[in-house]
């Protein structure tokens, strides 16, 4: 039988996963390694909490057997791009084959990628995958601090600014993913 998550639960497991992405991982922050190292390793932390049931993906560029397109104003993309400016999602849970089951998008960006478009492009299209015909239940973006105080600089939960609570005495942002 497949689990139905709440959005708690959903909150849970991502702030279970960054968590252990901060106590795991801190030296990738440390040395601001691509955002795609961050996000994979951050992938596999959702894999686990989110079990055999979900499939957690980076960078999944297909609705069945067509790429994923949003109806959005077009950027030039680099094939040595490293701010990963893309219109696909730097990571999703969802079921792999289904129209229906897509569960949660994540924007990322680290805080030394200075491109004020940059953030506002992944705005919108978090916007644009729960809007159009993905439908994801959730849409996250998470700004990392990089470098020399490695942690969270910004969280957004469906468009709206939180705070998170990794562990009981820190805190990063205003409220608590919950």
């Amino acid at each position: 039988m497949i689990e139905q998550l709440n959005e708690q639960a959903v909150k849970d497991k991502v702030r279970n996963a960054i968590k252990h992405l901060l106590q795991r991982d801190r030296f990738l922050l440390e040395k601001d390694v691509n955002e795609r190292s961050i996000s994979h390793r951050l992938a596999l932390y959702l894999q686990s909490e989110f079990g055999d049931e979900w499939d957690v993906d980076c960078e999944y560029n297909r609705d069945h057997d067509i790429k994923k397109e949003l109806t959005m104003l077009p950027r030039p993309i680099e094939t040595d791009d490293t701010t990963a400016t893309t219109v696909f999602p730097d990571i999703i849970v969802h079921r792999r084959g289904t129209h229906d089951n897509n569960l949660l998008v994540i924007e990322m960006k680290k805080s030394t990628n200075l491109q004020k478009r940059a953030k506002n492009f992944d705005l919108d299209k978090l916007h644009a995958f729960r809007q159009e015909r993905y439908h994801y239940q959730y849409a996250l973006y998470l700004q990392f601090k990089t470098e020399f105080s490695p942690g969270i600089d910004e969280v957004q939960w469906n468009g709206e600014e939180l705070i998170i609570m990794v562990d009981d005495d820190k805190v990063y942002q205003k409220s608590v993913l919950s």
